[in-house]
């Protein structure tokens, strides 16, 4: 269990990583396909790096956070191999990563990143006019989704999956 937890905050960390990567250094538009759709519309591409080798460095964010996300993955497969985990087992690390990560996502991007610090807002401005018509929970219906129907489903076809070897 203490090692599920601690790879909850290693996934947790790792897309922390990936949003800064994208949002601070890569600044791609194509990485915000979760916004809302008023704030898509009014995203300016950039083509000009915050500073000289922002955007390497920014690769280099992401390139080690999808590492971080594949070692979560590798390291609670392979201790549950080890382990000799059943299903049940397997399905209920799984979801309580995803979990962990999606209350943490609500929690520290919508309304702390997003809602109460504008981090969002201070690298895309153009954005500034959509979110105050917001309030906290605007995307409730897609973040339940997730977490009630689309990550036990994950957690549980995984789950089949590793039962299997």
């Amino acid at each position: 269990m203490l090692l599920t937890i601690f790879l909850a905050i290693v996934f947790c960390a790792a897309i922390t990583l990936m949003l800064l990567s994208a949002v601070a250094f890569i600044q791609k538009k194509e990485f915000f396909s979760s916004a809302p759709k008023e704030a898509q519309a009014v995203i300016q591409p950039r083509e000009k790096e915050l500073f000289y080798g922002a955007r390497i460095i920014g690769w280099t964010f992401m390139a080690f956070a999808i590492l971080m996300i594949l070692g979560v993955g590798v390291i609670s497969i392979w201790d549950g191999f080890r382990s000799g985990f059943t299903f049940w087992q397997f399905f209920l690390r799984f979801v309580l990563i995803f979990t962990i990560y999606k209350v943490y996502d609500m929690v520290c991007f919508d309304y702390f990143l997003l809602m109460k610090f504008h981090f969002f807002q201070y690298y895309f401005p153009e954005v500034g006019s959509i979110y105050p018509l917001k309030k906290y929970g605007f995307n409730i219906k897609s973040q339940l989704l997730k977490l009630l129907v689309i990550f036990p489903a994950a957690s549980a076809l995984a789950a089949w999956i590793c039962t299997l070897f």
